[in-house]
């Protein structure tokens, strides 16, 4: 086995959701947090998860990672149905995972090392290669204690697609991140994805980084959430930040902002978000502007 087959595997899955629902609690106190929602994962695609507050997304990965069970529906992997969890399906979580005890390079490369299948001479160049990716090949035998956020979540990048899934599912993994380090970790998380092109869902609450990573826009309505609309987005590869000021970057952005809002109005009025939750989702999803995209001390 060469090092590029290594990750030579991602992207060779389609993830099927056809009519799934999924609820919370008995009697009076059920809420049906999912309702009839339909999608397609498509190979080696980067198909982004965008909607209200509250509505239902974590809820949505965590069904698709096997880790929820479905009240209907079904959830088909390669044409085989998922009843749980398992090595094909990856979940990076909003907060970090990485093992305290363990370096840098022990951390990413410990997938293949507890695996075995994989001689050491390949898993030890691949994930060097990685960590060069991301700017951590001098922080290699640091310990998370002795690395920033920003340091931690583009380990834990790496260490997920070192572990070569077929499906990638990021919860909102930037979330927390101030808007410089968030930036960065963007960048770092386009190269990457271009570079091994897996199939990815990524789940987030910021328009601007949803429209500068997404193939396709998948966009929920207000919880009982179900698919609202997907959107093409046809911003080319690579991607540059130097897009977001484009005609066509505008135009995906006001036809998604528009959906949004009209369900974020929806959400605010039927009380499943608090006022301060509502305002702030408005004021992040309505700025024309894009963010600063220098390194913090936190990249």
């Amino acid at each position: 086995m060469s090092q590029t087959q290594l990750t030579a595997g991602m992207g060779a899955a389609e993830m099927v959701a056809t009519g799934i629902s999924k609820g919370f609690g008995l009697g009076p106190l059920h809420k049906q947090v999912i309702q009839d929602c339909s999608f397609t994962l498509e190979k080696g695609k980067l198909t982004v998860l965008i909607g209200p507050s509250g509505c239902g997304k974590s809820t949505l990965v965590n069904l698709l990672a096997g880790y929820e069970h479905l009240d209907a529906g079904q959830v088909t992997l390669d044409g085989q149905n998922i009843d749980g969890p398992g090595p094909d399906r990856l979940v990076v979580f909003q907060e970090t995972a990485l093992f305290p005890w363990m370096t840098t390079y022990e951390n990413v490369s410990y997938g293949p090392r507890v695996q075995r299948k994989i001689p050491q001479e390949i898993f030890n160049a691949e994930t060097m290669k990685l960590l060069d990716m991301v700017g951590l090949k001098d922080f290699k035998d640091k310990y998370p204690s002795q690395l920033s956020g920003g340091m931690q979540r583009r380990v834990e990048l790496v260490r997920a697609m070192i572990n070569n899934p077929k499906v990638m599912l990021m919860d909102e993994p930037f979330r927390g991140l101030d808007a410089m380090t968030r930036a960065l970790m963007q960048e770092y998380y386009v190269r990457l994805f271009e570079e091994h092109r897996g199939t990815n869902l990524f789940v987030t609450s910021e328009l601007e980084e949803a429209i500068f990573l997404a193939d396709r826009l998948i966009i929920l309505t207000n919880r009982p959430a179900k698919v609202k609309k997907i959107i093409e987005v046809t911003l080319p590869r690579p991607r540059t930040f130097q897009m977001l000021t484009t005609p066509e970057y505008q135009e995906c952005k006001h036809e998604a902002l528009e959906l949004l809002h009209e369900e974020a109005m929806k959400s605010f009025a039927s009380g499943t978000v608090n006022a301060a939750d509502f305002l702030e989702a408005c004021a992040s999803m309505g700025q024309d502007q894009p963010a600063p995209r220098k390194a913090g001390r936190d990249a």
